[in-house]
């Protein structure tokens, strides 16, 4: 793998850091570390009128960095947890540094005054990863977290009531392979209710995912990827129910949904110097491997989860071995993925209740 030590396929999947070394753990963070302070190029959005050119910096006084505010906010994610994770980062005081200067009360505040007239800005993927942050920050020991956690709960509160409000009142999901999928936004909601204690939003995330999921059947796997995805529309769901579902119902349900494990799709290719939106692929391949790696691990022993465990290995090392591009439409991202699957199993991510 790229810069990493190559591990054998247990240690891959495992979803433990202890085997990332100091230089490795240096470069999953090298890549966020530098995006999260560089304001342009950004995704700035639609333009309303000559008086909507806003830089960045003032629209968004803490998540002004990598290109659009949601890579923002997950590199933030990334960064924390990698703190925590990592005690003798050789980059920590870098790290921490930045986000001292970001995450203060002031910031945060320019950051909810954002979504006082902007209900559905973000939604879901967004608002997903701004609770993944505050509960990777709610689950560290740490005074910089409780610090960082502080500051951050203006906006954590706002962005809870807009999926509350504006989310989990939708009347059907959205099975896409980017940013409105439903089912990923779920599962990082779940993982943050689970995290902080939040039994109400739990019931109701929960709630959701039945009514949306539960009595799918033969999903159609074998069309995707539909464009430039970077989530499976079935694997997502899957990952999303197997924190729903006790591991008996779950299987029984990934029975029907998926009942002809050849259907899996091998990795995606993506050619060479090609670059920009197609580097979504890469992300999708990584994507994969956790949605892959997690639904195994929920299956009982047998032939089924040993062809969904090699599917993982083989999305896993295609997709970190990729994902450390230079080119910033995919360098501004795909570490964050990177760090969420080598990192599952160290808190907060497939969170059962």
């Amino acid at each position: 793998m790229n810069d990493f030590s190559p591990p054998d396929d247990e240690t891959l999947l495992s979803g433990r850091a202890d085997w990332i070394d100091a230089g490795a753990a240096s470069r999953l963070t090298a890549h966020p570390l530098d995006g999260v302070d560089t304001e342009y190029p950004h995704a700035a959005g639609a333009v309303d009128g000559p008086d909507d050119v806003t830089p960045p910096r003032e629209r968004h006084p803490v998540f002004y960095g990598c290109f659009d505010w949601h890579s923002a906010v997950h590199s933030h994610w990334s960064l924390v947890r990698a703190l925590r994770l990592f005690p003798d980062h050789p980059d920590s005081d870098a790290i921490a540094t930045g986000i001292d200067d970001r995450l203060t009360a002031g910031r945060v505040a320019g950051e909810v005054a954002w979504f006082e007239d902007r209900e559905t800005f973000e939604r879901p993927y967004g608002w997903a990863w701004l609770l993944a942050l505050a509960a990777e920050l709610d689950r560290w020991d740490d005074p910089r977290a409780t610090d960082w956690g502080d500051a951050l709960s203006p906006l954590e509160g706002r962005i809870r009531e807009l999926v509350v409000d504006r989310f989990l009142t939708m009347d059907r999901p959205f099975r896409v392979g980017t940013h409105g999928n439903t089912a990923f936004a779920l599962s990082l909601v779940l993982d943050y209710a689970r995290t902080v204690g939040d039994d109400g939003l739990e019931r109701r995330v929960v709630e959701t995912a039945l009514a949306f999921y539960r009595d799918d059947v033969d999903a159609p796997i074998g069309n995707e990827p539909l464009g430039w995805d970077f989530l499976s529309p079935a694997l997502a769901e899957a990952d999303l129910m197997r924190r729903v579902a006790d591991s008996g119902p779950f299987a029984d349900w990934f029975d029907e949904f998926l009942p002809d494990l050849d259907a899996l799709p091998a990795p995606v290719s993506v050619a060479d110097g090609e670059g920009g939106v197609a580097l979504h692929l890469i992300g999708l391949n990584v994507s994969r491997a956790w949605a892959l790696a997690g639904v195994a691990d929920a299956l009982p022993d047998g032939p089924r989860r040993e062809t969904v465990r090699r599917a993982a290995v083989a999305h896993a090392r295609r997709g970190v071995d990729e994902a450390f591009t230079d080119d910033y439409a995919g360098s501004h991202w795909l570490s964050s993925f990177v760090c969420y699957l080598l990192t599952r199993n160290e808190g907060g991510i497939g969170v059962r209740g």
